[in-house]
């Protein structure tokens, strides 16, 4: 869409008429008879002064050719387009929509390692699992800032929180078990997700935190993370996830064994109740999907529907036609003081005129 800044700009366009009116009566005297002596109101620019066919007198500009006056006029038209500032309106552009602070928190210790979780019949550890799940989430996650947190015996960030969700999902293809140790840190990696998320806004600070395991490590307990968490506004969903008994084929024939029991739910359930989350057990794949897809419904995007519209400014090219018809004047008016090029060139303009009003 085209549009001005200073639509009052045009009020000027008929100025030179009432320049020239004004000009006109203070240099006739009272019988309509032309005074050379007095001086006129406002004094021609010396180079229209020297245009081929103005007077030298001062007085009105009369014996102007035809053409000449349309190169002003157009010329006057130019600096009024470009002095209202004509700009090219885009369409609309959606700013990135605000939504929550999500910080997602995932174990990397060995145990997940452990292969009881199933997809179209193939078994992967349970990071794998993870990573397919939470990949979904992140793609629907549209409009949060997200960020990701890996911990064992360490924790540390993988990503910060980001609208970058792309990269995100890269980041999280890319980790990897015991890369941050052996043991199980959870309320050192509390603690570092409440740092990073205190400074956004209130209501929208949420930590995911995905374990099979227990603390096992670090110098905050989780009870006491906890608590700071909730004092902070974080509010923290956990999860366990691991299977409660599988078959394992051994050397006397198939068993049952017990993969969760390292898993400390009451301690996942305290930590989600102390901060108004929610607690989530994911034996299978397919739990975990809901749970992710549960996640979708009680933290909902805010979206504020903000957007802009580009703007182009295009006052360059009437100030540039503008400058080329100057040029074009100025040529034909000093064209016996500029070099021979320069002549050659304004000799063509002013043949190329003459033709053209020949013709008329």
């Amino acid at each position: 869409m085209l549009t001005v800044s200073w639509p009052w700009v045009w009020f000027l366009l008929p100025l030179p008429l009432i320049i020239w009116w004004f000009h006109r009566r203070n240099t006739r005297n009272l019988s309509g008879q032309v005074t050379q002596e007095r001086e006129p109101l406002l004094p021609q620019a010396l180079w229209l002064k020297d245009l081929p066919g103005v007077s030298n007198h001062g007085g009105p500009p009369s014996n102007l050719r035809r053409s000449q006056w349309l190169w002003l006029l157009a010329l006057w038209i130019l600096l009024l387009a470009a002095l209202s500032r004509p700009q090219q309106i885009g369409e609309p552009v959606a700013f990135p929509v605000s939504g929550r602070d999500l910080m997602l928190a995932v174990d990397i210790s060995p145990s997940m390692e452990e292969t009881d979780m199933v997809i179209q019949g193939q078994s992967l550890n349970r990071l794998d699992a993870i990573k397919v799940v939470v990949d979904d989430f992140i793609v629907k996650r549209r409009g949060d800032r997200l960020g990701l947190l890996l911990f064992a015996t360490e924790p540390y960030i993988q990503a910060p929180l980001t609208f970058d969700h792309t990269t995100l999902r890269v980041l999280l293809a890319e980790a990897g078990i015991g890369m941050a140790g052996r043991a199980t840190a959870i309320g050192d990696a509390i603690g570092l997700a409440v740092k990073r998320l205190r400074e956004r806004p209130q209501e929208q600070r949420v930590l995911i935190l995905l374990t099979d395991g227990a603390n096992t490590a670090g110098n905050v307990t989780p009870d006491k993370a906890a608590e700071i968490a909730a004092a902070a506004g974080v509010r923290i969903h956990t999860i366990g996830i691991g299977a409660d008994a599988m078959i394992q084929q051994g050397l006397f024939g198939p068993r049952e064994i017990h993969p969760s029991r390292d898993l400390d739910e009451d301690q996942l359930q305290a930590i989600a109740q102390i901060t108004g989350g929610r607690y989530f057990r994911a034996r299978n794949l397919q739990d975990l999907r809901e749970i992710y897809q549960i996640l979708d419904r009680i933290e909902p995007l805010e979206l504020d529907g903000r957007s802009y519209r580009p703007i182009t400014e295009l006052f360059i090219w009437p100030a540039g036609l503008a400058a080329m018809i100057w040029l074009v004047l100025v040529l034909g008016t000093h064209r016996g003081n500029l070099p021979l090029p320069v002549q050659q060139l304004g000799q063509r303009l002013l043949a190329r005129g003459n033709r053209r009003r020949a013709d008329d």
